[in-house]
C-alpha cells in the first residue's frame, strides 16, 4: 500500500504546493513554518534529520503502486533519554484521504517507535475541529490526555487542540491481540 522514504530537497515543490494558506498550513505543521511556506523553510526543516541519532526522522510517505508521493509524516522531538517522541506534520494528499492512508503511516511510525528505536512514550498533538484524524488517531490506539483551549489564534478565532498519547505497554498489548486474531 504505502512505504516511506525520507523527504528530501526533490520535494519541496510539491509539498509547498499542497499549503495554499496560512490555515493549512498552522493545521499541518503548527507554529513551526510562517506562510507562506517556502524552500529556505523546509532546508531549516531537514537539516541534521534521517541520521542515526538524529532527533527527528521525516518521511514522505509512497503510494506503492505508482510510486508517487502522497504525504507526509515525521518522528520528532526525539529524547533518547526519556524515550519519548512526537509524531507531527502528518499529510495526506486529498486524492489519498479515506483509503487508511494515514492509519498505515502511524502504525508505522509508532513501530519504528516502540519496536526499532525502543520508546516508551509518543505523543501528538491535533486541532479539535480535525475529527477525522482525531478518529485516525483513537482507532491506532493514541488516548486524548487534555485539551488545550483556545491553543492558537487564527484570524479572529481560537483553535482548541487536544494532546494525545500512546505508551509501549499500550502498544505491545494492542498488537498482542491483533497477532492473536
Amino acid at each position: 500500500m504505502i512505504t516511506f522514504q525520507y523527504f528530501n530537497q526533490s520535494n519541496f515543490e510539491q509539498l509547498i504546493s499542497w499549503v495554499p494558506s496560512k490555515e493549512s498550513l498552522l493545521q499541518w505543521s503548527g507554529t513551526q513554518f510562517t506562510f507562506p511556506l517556502n524552500e529556505s523553510q523546509l532546508k531549516n526543516y531537514i537539516a541534521g534529520a534521517n541520521q542515526n541519532g538524529s532527533d527527528r526522522f521525516i518521511y514522505k510517505i509512497i503510494e506503492n503502486e505508482t510510486g508517487s508521493m502522497i504525504g507526509h509524516i515525521s518522528l520528532g522531538r526525539i529524547d533518547y533519554h526519556n524515550r519519548s517522541a512526537r509524531v507531527g506534520k502528518v499529510f495526506v494528499h486529498d486524492s489519498m484521504r479515506g483509503k487508511k492512508v494515514a492509519h498505515v503511516a502511524i502504525e508505522t511510525v509508532l513501530r519504528q517507535a516502540f519496536e526499532d528505536m525502543g520508546l516508551n512514550r509518543v505523543t501528538l498533538g491535533v486541532f479539535s475541529f480535525n475529527e477525522s484524524a482525531i478518529r485516525c488517531y483513537e482507532r491506532v490506539g493514541f488516548k486524548k490526555e487534555g485539551l488545550l483551549r483556545d491553543h492558537r489564534r487564527i484570524g479572529e478565532d481560537y483553535w482548541s487542540l487536544y494532546e494525545m498519547a500512546m505508551l509501549e505497554g499500550e502498544w505491545r498489548e494492542m498488537n498482542k491481540k491483533k497477532s492473536a486474531r
